[in-house]
């Protein structure tokens, strides 16, 4: 019996340390075909961009059937609205302007400096590698690939071990389209991905858990490797005194639901004006019971990824009620690995939940007096990676973008704002660094170069040594006025 349970540990510690083994090497072939080809051509670009779409769309069926086979149950339509469809739409948007976002940028030249021209190069970095989490496998996969290949880079693209399926078949479908030199994955434990994060990458892309994202900046930082950190955080949600209770309630609900709230931008908190806490609950409850009118077998209610997390997550829900938190689960029991909706009231800053991002169908409810207050609440804590505010008031809004500091911002609605292409996607503080998507995802994974050009006449001659009278009389003629 021993030797039965030791054998596969055996084969996956061997499996484990043969990746290990192979990243250097692999690095090495992307660096050299980078370095025979460092400047691709827009259609080459588009050429590879099209293809992976033209993948994705092929095979959407089978990579949301391995989503669900490693959640035990994800929604095939939450896979297809928030994985497949902004990844299709984002290679859209990048074949499109790939030529613009390529075309160097002609800056200015000062007098002193004439005749000269100079302009801003955009070059790709090289090799980038992306380390992907396991809540959207697909779309964090795909999303900073598609930056990198528009850029003109390499990619090298650590899988989560939390989804193996998945992980799996992104593998064998991208080795259908791109040689290994190209666009490689990586599979392996915990391990591998920490041999990974110290490789010597022009650039690293991680998405995950701010603890982690602290090891993978140490690990980047003994390369000077500069890193993109979308890292999470506790995104809050603001609840008005006077929106109507139902639009709220309803788009708060829709952030909190997708995935089973297993997402780095779902509301972890909501603030609600003391007097309308039981109005929210009500409206809460509603609307959760309305999208998903029982838990038992039903394909649209995603469960959570595995075990440990599972775990996690009811250690949570012990944790505040041994300490006084209130709990209100919306359904009178969970199904396998489906974690009933449940808002939790009566709160305190000691329990695990008000202390750790929550990620998963947990919903603290928070009562305020006053604005002022609920910003206070936000602005004594990390800085999140989403807030969310619901009122129809324009100064209040304002105020709202004012005032506080996150990552990103929606007004009247929910994560949204992550599916936008023409805008820059990424955190602050304590939930990360850096931005990708669209455009901003093309500059991160290039280098702005600066280039000054002369022909063969040149001014500057007059500047040059030996130094007199004459050379300070032109200084101030120019500069000093």
């Amino acid at each position: 019996m021993v030797a039965d349970i030791a054998a596969p540990l055996l084969d996956r510690l061997q499996q484990n340390q043969q990746h290990i083994l192979g990243l250097e090497p692999l690095l090495a072939t992307q660096r050299a075909a980078f370095r025979s080809n460092p400047m691709p051509a827009a259609e080459q670009r588009i050429a590879w961009l099209k293809a992976l779409r033209e993948l994705i769309l092929s095979e959407k069926q089978t990579l949301v059937a391995a989503v669900s086979s490693d959640f035990s149950n994800r929604s095939a339509d939450e896979t297809l609205l928030a994985e497949i469809m902004p990844s299709l739409h984002g290679i859209d948007y990048a074949t499109k302007r790939i030529k613009k976002w390529m075309k160097p940028s002609r800056r200015s030249v000062g007098a002193a400096f004439q005749p000269a021209s100079a302009r801003v190069v955009y070059q790709p970095l090289g090799v980038v590698g992306i380390i992907v989490p396991w809540n959207y496998p697909l779309y964090l996969a795909f999303g900073p690939l598609i930056g990198a290949l528009a850029a003109g880079n390499r990619a090298m693209i650590k899988m989560s071990e939390s989804t193996p399926a998945t992980s799996q078949r992104v593998k064998d479908l991208l080795a259908r389209i791109f040689p290994e030199d190209l666009v490689s994955v990586v599979l392996g434990e915990a391990d591998v991905g920490q041999a990974f994060s110290r490789l010597p990458f022009d650039h690293l892309l991680f998405t995950g858990a701010t603890s982690i994202g602290r090891h993978v900046m140490r690990a980047a930082a003994d390369n000077l490797t500069p890193v993109t950190l979308e890292l999470g955080g506790k995104s809050p949600a603001i609840v008005s005194a006077d929106v109507p209770m139902g639009d709220a309630a309803e788009r708060i609900a829709f952030g909190k639901t997708m995935n089973a709230g297993q997402t780095c931008v779902a509301p972890d908190y909501v603030l609600v004006p003391a007097a309308r806490v039981d109005e929210f609950v009500e409206a809460y409850r509603s609307t959760v019971q309305r999208f998903y009118p029982s838990l038992t077998d039903n394909p649209d209610y995603t469960a959570i990824v595995n075990e440990r997390q599972l775990n996690r997550l009811q250690g949570y829900l012990d944790d505040a009620q041994s300490k006084g938190a209130t709990l209100l689960p919306l359904y009178p029991q969970n199904q396998d690995r489906r974690l009933a909706q449940t808002l939790v009231l009566n709160t305190s800053d000691d329990m695990k939940l008000m202390q750790e991002e929550i990620f998963g169908p947990l919903l603290p409810v928070i009562p305020y007096q006053r604005l002022e207050d609920a910003f206070t609440y936000i602005n004594d804590r990390p800085r999140p990676l989403a807030l969310y505010y619901f009122g129809y008031d324009k100064a209040e809004q304002q105020r709202v973008l004012h005032e506080t500091h996150s990552g990103g911002v929606c007004i009247n609605d929910t994560l949204l704002h992550v599916a936008q292409d023409d805008m820059p996607f990424g955190g602050v503080g304590p939930s990360g660094m850096g931005h990708y998507h669209g455009h901003e995802g093309f500059l991160t994974f290039s280098k702005a170069k600066g280039v000054f050009i002369k022909q063969r006449f040149n001014a500057a001659k007059f500047i040059y040594p030996p130094y007199g009278t004459g050379i300070q009389k032109l200084i101030h003629k120019l500069f000093i006025r």
